[in-house]
């Protein structure tokens, strides 16, 4: 197995777990085996009143900020109640949604709470969202080319990644897709581009109906935050409205700023289909889920909100892991990154920010544009670039492994 890391490590130099032994690797898997289910068998009411309670806390905080915004014409209604619902949106999005469709809470067997039939406030169906992130992103984590939450199809994330022209533009992208979101996620879930570059007559029946589901989805959302609730507010229909909006928006924004810090940001492992194990073994497994994770430091209330992707490496490892566990259990994890000579990712949660952003936009130039660009070269490096865009085919190719090459050499 080969870790995709730094562009100036190769081979095992690059490989974090090098030295570990295939009977390291499978210790490491047992020894984790053996705390999920010390959580497992020991999941019980105080787990069951948690998630009772968050759902609680959402649902008045959601009402009652909708309250207030029925006199959001007046200033101070409109500035709580839009902070109100977008924290509202937030829980339902992060902290309950994201983790009851993933099966943490099945166990309860309350059919009010389960992944079978939660619906969450999101373009995105919950069928799709299975599919494509439960199934998909976790079984394939970071492998490039099959893991499609690595960068959603829009932003090249690792050097091993070829670089094109459209590369450039992948920091606008990026910022348009965290604005709008959810509709980006449903999107990402439909397989949308693919779905668009099939021939009508060779679309399947199945993706005809992912496709209906969701524009449903999409509508019925629109209709909720667009039209009935400022319609209620009568005089406030336009405060109402805008206050809507800008609840969503902060919703997107905050949700793929958290998303990105998972897996994202600079330092996190990326994976080659051809170079792992054909039979990935339950701790090769475990390795690719520790390395290919990130983590974000801070408070309770952060975790929280955060729908404890804060905890986006014990989350890799366990997803069924009733979310309010997983800051139990870090500690018992850390202590394992430490025995086996591993690195703990985690950070600050700007820091893990600014580091995907970074990470963004260093690979939206060609390797080694960076490293071989100063103020004093910048006019000749933009030139050098101009051409590397405008070239075709071999000669590009040629442009860029010199380009590549060079910065090597720095």
């Amino acid at each position: 197995m080969t870790i995709v890391n730094e562009p100036t490590t190769t081979g095992l130099e690059r490989t974090p777990f090098a030295h570990l032994s295939e009977e390291d690797i499978a210790q490491l898997g047992a020894e984790l085996d053996a705390i999920r289910r010390e959580v497992m068998e020991s999941r019980g009411e105080r787990d069951a009143a948690y998630i009772r309670r968050v759902i609680k806390t959402q649902r008045y905080l959601e009402l009652g900020s909708r309250a207030v915004l029925l006199g959001s014409f007046f200033p101070p209604a409109f500035v709580a109640g839009t902070i109100g619902l977008s924290v509202a949106k937030i829980l339902d999005n992060m902290e309950i949604g994201h983790n009851v469709l993933h099966g943490q809470w099945d166990w309860m067997r309350d059919p009010k709470i389960h992944s079978t039939t939660w619906d969450w406030d999101n373009a995105a169906t919950p069928e799709g969202w299975k599919k494509a992130h439960n199934e998909e992103h976790h079984t394939y984590t970071n492998i490039l080319g099959m893991d499609n939450d690595l960068g959603w199809g829009l932003v090249r994330v690792d050097e091993q990644q070829e670089w094109s022209p459209r590369c450039l533009y992948q920091p606008a992208y990026n910022m348009l897709n965290m604005l709008f979101f959810e509709y980006g996620i449903a999107a990402y879930d439909l397989k949308l581009g693919d779905f668009l570059r099939t021939p009508k007559e060779e679309r399947s029946e199945e993706q005809l109906r992912d496709v209906k589901g969701t524009l449903k989805k999409i509508r019925q959302q629109a209709t909720k935050d667009y039209l009935v609730h400022p319609l209620l507010s009568g005089p406030s229909f336009l405060t109402t409205l805008a206050a809507n909006v800008i609840a969503n928006v902060t919703r997107n924004i905050w949700s793929h700023s958290i998303i990105m810090c998972g897996h994202f940001p600079e330092g996190v492992s990326t994976f080659e289909l051809d170079e792992l194990p054909k039979n990935e073994a339950r701790g090769h497994w475990y390795l690719r889920q520790m390395l290919g994770s990130a983590n974000i430091s801070g408070s309770k209330a952060v975790h929280i909100m955060s729908g404890n992707l804060s905890h986006q490496i014990e989350h890799h490892i366990w997803p069924d892991l009733p979310s309010n566990r997983y800051a139990e259990v870090a500690p018992k994890v850390r202590a394992l990154f430490d025995k086996y000579g591993l690195r703990y990712h985690t950070a600050p949660l700007p820091q893990q920010v600014y580091s995907a952003w970074h990470k963004t936009v260093r690979l939206a130039f060609p390797n080694g544009w960076w490293e071989t660009t100063n103020r004093r070269n910048l006019p000749k490096q933009v030139r050098l670039l101009t051409k590397i865009v405008k070239a075709k085919g071999k000669d590009r190719l040629r442009m860029l492994k010199e380009l590549e090459a060079r910065g090597a050499a720095r």
